[in-house]
């Protein structure tokens, strides 16, 4: 199973099929092969050879996905990093993947220039610039791929356990862990999600978040297995999301719930726009319950969402699942298994809430570098994710919450999703965010932050009264809720609930 075969397989049965839209670049399979391999190839010339760590540090552009094929092509092993990282983070990084090779952008040129000191491994020639800017210590990608073949690659055998790529954790503490996915694995995102997603080669696939994050391979890898039309936009801009669905007749979208929330409160939102959606599919973070209940009222039939981990499982909602489970997040795909089990291991009966466990062909090859730590995640087979939720009697999964997010207060769980389901109903909130912050007398207690729809729409005090006359019990009521203009977020969008909190105690010193 290696997937590099996969823009060669299209570019000779269907040379002349609309394969990418990026910017103002439109590629037939024909030519986006053609660019593929002019980047193996280059990469070749530079003694790039299979097993090789090559890594990003761009944004979304076209050159990064042809740099994504044109790796599976020679074996060498794709490592994609945050535009967003310092200096200092993005040499540990280069280092600890072992990467000989690093390819950015001119903007992104200042932050390779200090991490690239601390990274011997990393020569010269072997810095590649994406967007023809002319720099010492650099090679240009552009000059670097003109010059070299169109031709497929040849004489290099893989297999489907070589490994594909590392991609790294966002880790809260300490460095992040480097997820390792073979050929097998990312061939098995192909067969799995095209048939999860019906997507198919006539299918149109958009991603405006950023395809550095597992969250895009969940489309990108069955629109690569399918042949279909795949569409890479900038950024996440609702109106410019909603206005390319239009034009383009976009199919399937992958986004995070911001994303989806942006779309569904954009000014040209409209169900006649989105017409051509076969699907909307969340990932990254539970969406709440009152946007899930307006995109069937007003999109009925598109709703897909994602429970999963990079580590390698998943539990998938489908479209067509009873209108009764709209709560749940699915259930494992075919070959895939799930437990929920108790602090000591224990399988617990339905409706309990204990930990999500689950085991299927997406599991890792492991933690790069770290059999310690995969020894932790993996036992006998099974991945233990942290998370907590419950199945119900027909096997479908109730995500409660993410265990690091649990707050106890009082010895009491208080699951923070609980209370931002009730949050986001106010009228004047937009999105809502819950976590804990230290106090005295509890141990624990929750601060709400939120976003409204409009500044000023609602006080924060006003909002925490309507709240804690609404929850369900008294250690649910939260302590503060303090407005922000955003969220901060990683580049995939997932909201950021630890940063929130080290802000809150930063400026709060003192236990409560």
């Amino acid at each position: 199973m290696n997937i590099g075969l996969l823009p060669a397989l299209h570019a000779r049965t269907r040379p002349d099929h609309l394969a990418l839209i990026c910017g103002d670049v439109r590629l037939t399979w024909r030519e986006y092969n053609q660019h593929i391999n002019r980047t193996a190839n280059a990469l070749l010339s530079l003694g790039i050879s299979k097993g090789a760590k090559v890594a990003t540090l761009l944004p979304n552009c076209i050159e990064l996905l042809e740099i994504y094929w044109a790796l599976a092509k020679i074996g060498a092993v794709v490592v994609p990093l945050s535009p967003l990282l310092r200096a200092s983070a993005a040499a540990a990084l280069l280092n600890d993947s072992d990467a000989v090779a690093v390819i950015t952008s001119h903007a992104l040129q200042p932050v390779l220039d200090d991490a690239r000191r601390d990274c011997p491994a990393i020569r010269p020639d072997r810095c590649i610039l994406t967007d023809g800017a002319v720099v010492e210590g650099y090679r240009d990608y552009h000059t670097l791929t003109a010059a070299a073949s169109d031709e497929n690659p040849t004489g290099i055998s893989i297999s489907d356990s070589d490994p594909y790529n590392i991609i790294y954790s966002s880790g809260t503490t300490g460095l992040p862990k480097g997820i390792v996915h073979n050929h097998y694995i990312r061939g098995m995102y192909c067969l799995m999600f095209a048939a999860a997603y019906r997507i198919t080669p006539e299918s149109v696939v958009m991603h405006a978040g950023s395809i550095i994050f597992n969250g895009a391979f969940l489309t990108l890898m069955p629109a690569m297995y399918t042949g279909a039309t795949y569409i890479l936009l900038a950024g996440a801009d609702a109106e410019t999301i909603i206005e390319t669905i239009a034009r383009e007749k976009v199919t399937h979208i992958k986004s995070v719930p911001s994303q989806i929330i942006g779309l569904l409160n954009a000014p040209n939102f409209s169900a006649e726009k989105l017409q051509s959606l076969q699907m909307l599919g969340t990932v990254g973070a539970p969406l709440h319950k009152q946007y899930k209940a307006r995109i069937a009222e007003t999109l009925p039939g598109i709703f897909y969402e994602l429970y999963g981990l990079t580590e390698g499982f998943v539990t998938i909602l489908d479209k067509h699942e009873r209108a009764e489970k709209l709560l749940s997040v699915g259930c494992p795909p075919p070959f895939s298994e799930l437990r929920i089990v108790d602090e000591h291991g224990h399988d617990l009966p339905a409706g309990e809430i204990g930990e999500i466990v689950g085991r299927g062909p997406l599991l890792m090859t492991g933690y790069y570098k770290r059999p310690d730590l995969t020894a932790q995640a993996v036992i006998d087979g099974w991945l233990f994710t942290g998370d907590m939720g419950y199945q119900d009697a027909d096997g479908f999964l109730y995500l409660v919450d993410r265990k690091k997010d649990l707050i106890i207060s009082g010895g009491v769980n208080v699951y923070p999703r609980d209370i931002e389901e009730i949050l986001v109903q106010h009228p004047a909130v937009r999105e809502a965010a819950v976590f804990g912050i230290p106090s005295d007398k509890w141990g624990e207690t929750p601060l709400a932050a939120v976003v409204l729809h409009q500044p000023g729409a609602a006080t924060a005090e006003a909002i925490r009264t309507w709240i804690n006359a609404r929850v369900e019990a008294r250690y649910q009521q939260v302590y503060e809720v303090v407005i922000r203009d955003d969220f901060p977020r990683n580049v995939a969008g997932k909201t950021l609930k630890r940063v929130m909190r080290d802000e809150y105690w930063a400026a709060h010193d003192e236990k409560i």
